[in-house]
């Protein structure tokens, strides 16, 4: 990474990376588990950190040891306004981890409603399978989850 993208992170974000054991000139380096510096502060729900982190030229699409992307880590902590962040730069919200599930799967079959609803705002694909066959619908942990998705799908 330059020096030019460098200076755009803050002093804060800086020691965030620093304390967390990653190099602040790799923004796109694997931490435990595969986990890039992005993924850490979206699972902490670390907003100024990411925000950074994107900005500063930081690969949102990139895929941890279980081929999670950062979204994962965002819907997993009910981080809505990382979610929206993470969709509003493009992360892939079809995304599919290392069991053929994605967000949506995931949400559904946790019962997250909520962000159930804000990952169909953004159009995924109400199709994909994971490795046994199983669509998000599938998943549906909840009335409401079903619900919604059976509305999706119409």
């Amino acid at each position: 990474m330059n020096q030019e993208i460098r200076k755009e992170l803050s002093e804060a974000t800086n020691q965030w990376l620093k304390a967390k054991g990653y190099n602040c000139e790799d923004l796109n380096q694997p931490g435990e588990n595969g986990d890039t510096a992005l993924m850490k502060a979206t699972r902490e729900g670390v907003y100024l950190v990411v925000k950074e982190l994107i900005d500063a030229g930081a690969d949102i699409n990139l895929r941890n040891c279980d081929r999670n992307n950062a979204l994962w880590f965002a819907c997993f902590g009910n981080h809505y306004d990382l979610i929206n962040l993470l969709l509003a730069h493009h992360i892939d919200i079809n995304n599919q981890n290392d069991n053929g599930a994605t967000v949506l799967m995931y949400a559904a079959s946790a019962g997250k409603t909520e962000v159930v609803k804000l990952l169909l705002q953004h159009h995924p694909n109400l199709d994909l399978q994971n490795l046994d066959d199983y669509k998000a619908i599938d998943f549906a942990s909840n009335l409401e989850v079903l619900k919604i998705l059976k509305n999706a799908t119409k």
